[in-house]
């Protein structure tokens, strides 16, 4: 039964959980880290590490997604952001560290991302940026926009993408655009001979639509980080990522009986600061999390300490503040696998939750879903 609470007369709300509202209770049975496995294979493409990124320049270039793909993960590339409009990215990011310098004007690093992104896409650009990351050899995805989809994806798949993402702040079946045909997913992922990620829901039912589309994979969230998304503020819209990992992965449980077999997996995205955070999203149902502000504390993340989701760009209402990263920053294979000697869960992100899964005696992510949880209020 939903927990309703009534919120004035006649008005009530669903009760509904954030991550830091959950706890992991451990089992019966321990098991030693050594046997854990967190792979995770997503149509015929298996990762070592159930972490995709945010598709942001702060965290993402061509670089880095290659790197992230040599550690077991998935780099995915904004094909609508700066690698695909200037020659000269490095340029750019100076640009937007000299504007975040300016304290008597904390917007003027909002505007330099609006002009930045106001120069237009150079299909020879991100081609460019998609072949530096085909040709190490690991796997390429991009990101496009529901508004922009049907127009750039034909060049990504030219240009060697692997995996599709079609993710905005919120998304839906089917995305109406004023003066131009709406986007139908089914119809459109129908055509593709490549797996497609979309998203973001926060909802069982906007999950099961977007798995009728065909979608391999369903993002939960929309990248909200405290002190860097400002959705709720701008928009009033707010994703608790407990309860809305949970109503998703109920949404895959019954798409998966409703079709006889075909599995969705679900991405969580937001909400995490730290590697519990990891952890309780798989709890919750998660197969993967789609990382952002924790890996701009890389020194070799693009941004330069940097923190920005791409909503932090739209020209007329920005909804992404740009963050100063930690005063820290550690190479990005430690980020991800230590040592660390921070006792935070900032460092080490993925040992951590190898640990975890040791500790409450599961070998491996599927198994891992089904650990008890408890709620704190």
């Amino acid at each position: 039964m939903r927990d309703l609470v009534e919120i004035g007369m006649g008005r009530t709300a669903r009760r509904a959980y954030d991550l830091d509202d959950v706890e992991i209770v451990p089992s019966r049975r321990t098991r030693s880290s050594s046997v854990v496995s967190t792979a995770w294979q997503i149509d015929a493409y298996r990762f070592e590490l159930p972490l995709v990124t945010h598709p942001t320049d702060a965290i993402v270039s061509p670089g880095t997604a290659v790197a992230v793909g040599e550690l077991g993960g998935l780099g995915v590339l904004n094909a609508e952001g700066l690698w695909a409009r200037h020659p000269n990215v490095e340029d750019a990011i100076f640009r937007l560290v000299r504007a975040a310098e300016d304290t008597e004007d904390p917007t003027a690093i909002v505007r330099e991302l609006q002009e930045l992104h106001s120069a237009p896409i150079r299909l020879d650009l991100l081609t460019e940026a998609i072949k530096t990351v085909r040709e190490s050899g690991v796997t390429v995805a991009a990101r496009v926009s529901p508004q922009h989809a049907a127009e750039l994806t034909p060049d990504l798949l030219a240009a060697g993408v692997e995996i599709l993402v079609v993710q905005g702040t919120i998304i839906s079946a089917e995305h109406v655009q004023r003066d131009a045909e709406p986007l139908d997913l089914k119809d459109f992922i129908g055509r593709l001979d490549v797996p497609v990620i979309a998203g973001g829901v926060s909802d069982y039912r906007t999950a099961m639509h977007l798995m009728r589309t065909g979608a391999a994979g369903v993002i939960v969230g929309h990248g909200a980080t405290r002190g860097v998304t400002s959705t709720d503020s701008v928009l009033g819209i707010g994703t608790p990522m407990a309860t809305a990992i949970v109503d998703a992965a109920a949404a895959r449980r019954d798409y998966l009986d409703e079709t006889g077999g075909r599995y969705v997996h679900v991405l969580a995205d937001g909400g995490m600061s730290v590697s519990g955070d990891i952890a309780k999203a798989i709890a919750c149902g998660a197969d993967a999390v789609m990382l952002g502000a924790p890996l701009a504390a890389a020194s070799d993340a693009p941004g330069q300490g940097l923190y920005w989701t791409a909503a932090a760009a739209h020209p007329s209402l920005p909804r992404s503040r740009v963050a100063l990263g930690p005063d820290y920053a550690v190479d990005l294979k430690t980020l991800l696998f230590g040592p660390s000697s921070d006792a935070e869960g900032v460092v080490n992100l993925f040992g951590a939750l190898r640990r975890v899964m040791a500790k409450t005696g599961y070998s491996d992510l599927k198994e891992f879903q089904r650990v008890g949880l408890t709620v704190r209020r």
